[in-house]
């Protein structure tokens, strides 16, 4: 295992600046997830540690060791991809011991390790196939054993569920988390899915343009967002986000509905800013702020409402059997202890 340290980092690609020097340290043993939309750096980011990319300026270090120079396969790192990367013509258990077969490790050696790696990947069964006679969710746990029996300091994963269907994905990301905390490896993982960053990391690296605008536990940047991106970003159905100007009594919005804010906020009279709810935060109610119902879409175990409030759309949820239809007029309640402020001009949260 080993911690990584990635210093004041630039990326260019002629002109064209897209890392601005990131400062991350990422504590041995920890599993931190880079993420943000596409674009934002995360996995040229991730490919500078790994030493696919070259490092324009700035020092990255794996377990202390300036790393700059060094060859990928002398970083002790393993990297699994989106791509499973696997060799068509290769049964199983010669994919996975492909790695220590060229590094002529003895044969006995070789043996233990696939088969220790395939029994905690649950591919005992499957050593003697090809790859095309796999799963997809199959075919990535053969590229997580193929890294996993090299024994690496650091795993840098890149996106690797993004090819597997919706149920595949959930069943894989907590095989990973899982392997995780059996394995206790230093682990990087890039992702635009934020559920999965939410379900998988113990540390959130939001991005986006080449810069890190938070890091943070999941619930630290779920429930303390520092600035509006952040805010938008994280959580689905998304927060809402009204502008207004602060009065007297809270936030006046568009149509002149004033939303409360809590008595301790510190927001200035006369300050435009965006106040934010999010949805679960955001409640029918006997007394509140007029919303017209929009659409309404049952899931199941909660109501999604979205309505017109102060001229913008919200969304509130409920765990309520409520009856509603387009155009109903229902009051919603902001949960005072729940609101987020932020400077209109800036971005940035308000105490």
């Amino acid at each position: 295992m080993a911690s990584v340290n990635v210093k004041k980092v630039f990326k260019k690609y002629g002109d064209v600046e897209v890392v601005h020097g990131i400062d991350l340290e990422i504590e041995d043993g920890s599993f931190v997830v880079l993420l943000g939309p596409s674009g934002c750096g995360k996995s040229t980011l991730l490919r500078m540690i790994a030493g696919l990319e070259s490092i324009t300026s700035g020092t990255v270090e794996i377990a202390g060791r300036r790393v700059n120079d060094v060859h990928p396969k002398d970083r002790n790192i393993a990297m699994v991809f989106q791509n499973y990367a696997l060799y068509a013509h290769m049964k199983v258990r010669d994919n996975m011991s492909f790695s220590l077969q060229l590094a002529k490790r003895p044969q006995a050696e070789i043996d233990e390790k696939v088969a220790w790696a395939a029994k905690i990947l649950n591919l005992e069964p499957y050593l003697d196939r090809y790859p095309r006679e796999l799963s997809g969710g199959q075919r990535q746990r053969v590229a997580m054993g193929r890294a996993i029996v090299r024994n690496p300091a650091v795993f840098l994963f890149d996106e690797p569920l993004s090819n597997l269907d919706a149920k595949l994905r959930v069943q894989m990301r907590t095989e990973i988390k899982e392997l995780h905390e059996r394995l206790k490896t230093t682990t990087v993982y890039v992702t635009h899915d934020q559920i999965e960053a939410m379900t998988m990391a113990d540390k959130i690296v939001i991005l986006r343009d080449g810069v890190i605008e938070q890091v943070g536990t999941p619930l630290e940047v779920y429930d303390h967002p520092t600035n509006l991106f952040v805010a938008e970003f994280i959580g689905s159905p998304a927060m809402n986000l009204l502008r207004g100007a602060v009065v007297k009594d809270g936030v006046k919005v568009a149509d002149g509905t004033v939303l409360p804010l809590p008595a301790k906020h510190k927001a200035k009279a006369g300050q435009k800013v965006v106040y934010g709810i999010r949805p679960e935060h955001l409640k029918p109610s006997r007394k509140g702020s007029k919303a017209k119902v929009v659409v309404v879409e049952p899931t199941g175990p909660e109501i999604h409402i979205y309505a017109d409030l102060g001229g913008q759309e919200v969304c509130a949820i409920t765990d309520e059997r409520l009856v509603l239809a387009r155009d109903d007029m229902i009051d919603l309640s902001p949960k005072l202890d729940k609101i987020h402020l932020f400077d209109l001009e800036s971005g940035k949260a308000l105490a």
